[in-house]
């Protein structure tokens, strides 16, 4: 007859497959884990012991911490000087792809919200790690009118810089009035209300 240890190792091993045959199969409940505070954290902690080393002389943006100032083209190739040209007020960044599924789904929803702020509430702007070319007739095609950059995916890209160092998107950042890094979040917002609540 097994031992009661025998039995609870054995208990645990099968939850814990279970729990990774459900994430496999059911990937909803890998969505409403990303979605929790809890999540995240892990998330962010398993993604950051698997990722690269970023390149030497990158700074790399950390929660609390001033958002390392960078040059990115807008879609007209006007550079914009970031975080300065958000001073003033909270800004939620969003990358982003065309190809990235997930983030043209959430797009519709982070237009709604930027629309729903005006010109006094928290700012939207995509920083799109992609072609110029493609995102203008995307955003064109969709409605998206909020502000949006560009940058060549990489190594040192913006995500990489704004503490997401294995390019997973989307990725969005939330960015003090002052220019500091309050929050990160992987993978997309579910709708407007989950927006809101997470910029709160």
């Amino acid at each position: 007859m097994p031992s009661n240890r025998a039995v609870l190792v054995v208990a645990l091993l099968a939850a814990i497959a279970g729990a990774g045959a459900s994430l496999l199969f059911e990937p909803t409940i890998a969505y409403r884990l990303a979605g929790t505070t809890v999540g995240q954290q892990v998330l962010d902690a398993t993604l950051k012991a698997r990722a690269p080393a970023p390149p030497a002389g990158v700074s790399i943006a950390e929660k609390g911490g001033i958002v390392p100032a960078m040059t990115l083209p807008d879609l007209d190739g006007k550079p914009v000087a970031i975080p300065a040209v958000w001073a003033g007020r909270i800004t939620l960044v969003n990358l982003w792809a065309t190809w990235c599924a997930p983030c043209l789904k959430e797009m519709p929803d982070l237009q709604a919200f930027a629309a729903a702020q005006g010109d006094a509430g928290v700012q939207v702007v995509g920083i799109a790690l992609d072609d110029a070319a493609a995102v203008a007739a995307f955003l064109r095609r969709h409605g998206i009118t909020y502000p949006v950059l560009v940058d060549a995916a990489g190594p040192a890209d913006a995500g990489v810089r704004l503490g997401n160092p294995t390019g997973v998107l989307p990725y969005s950042v939330l960015v003090s009035a002052d220019g500091r890094l309050l929050k990160t979040r992987i993978g997309p917002f579910a709708d407007m209300g989950e927006i809101a609540d997470w910029v709160r």
